[in-house]
C-alpha cells in the first residue's frame, strides 16, 4: 500500500484547510485509514479514522471542527479541517491500516497563525 498526502499550507486561525490521502497498491487490505498529526517536540498524536465500514473516529481536539471522508471511486481519503486553531499546527500524516500493518504516507505541514 502506498499513500500520497497532499492539502497542507498555512491558513490563518479560523481558516480552512483540506487534506487529502491518495492510496494505491493492495487496497482490498485496508481495514482503516486514519490522519495523525505531529507537532514540535509532541508525540505523534491521532485525529481521526475511518473503518472500510464507514465508521468514524475523531479525537476531543478535533471533534466538530474536522470530518473525515472517503472517495472510493479515487482511493481517497480527505480530512477537512475548519475553524483551525494555532494548536492545530502540525505535521499531518495518513495512514493505513491492515490486520497486521500499518502504512505511512509523507507528513504535508499545516501551518497555523494566530
Amino acid at each position: 500500500v502506498q499513500l500520497q498526502a497532499s492539502g497542507g499550507g498555512l491558513v490563518q486561525a479560523g481558516g480552512s484547510l483540506r487534506l487529502s490521502c491518495a492510496a494505491s497498491g493492495r487496497l482490498f487490505s485496508i481495514a482503516v485509514m486514519g490522519w495523525y498529526r505531529q507537532a514540535p517536540g509532541k508525540q505523534r498524536e491521532l485525529v481521526a479514522t475511518f473503518t472500510s465500514g464507514g465508521s468514524t473516529y475523531y479525537s476531543d481536539s478535533v471533534k466538530g471542527r474536522f470530518t473525515i471522508s472517503a472517495d472510493n471511486a479515487k482511493n481517497t481519503v480527505y480530512l477537512q479541517m475548519n475553524s483551525l486553531k494555532p494548536e492545530d499546527t502540525a505535521v499531518y500524516y495518513c495512514a493505513a491500516k491492515t490486520s497486521n500493518v500499518v502504512y505511512w504516507g509523507q507528513g504535508t505541514q499545516v501551518t497555523v497563525s494566530s
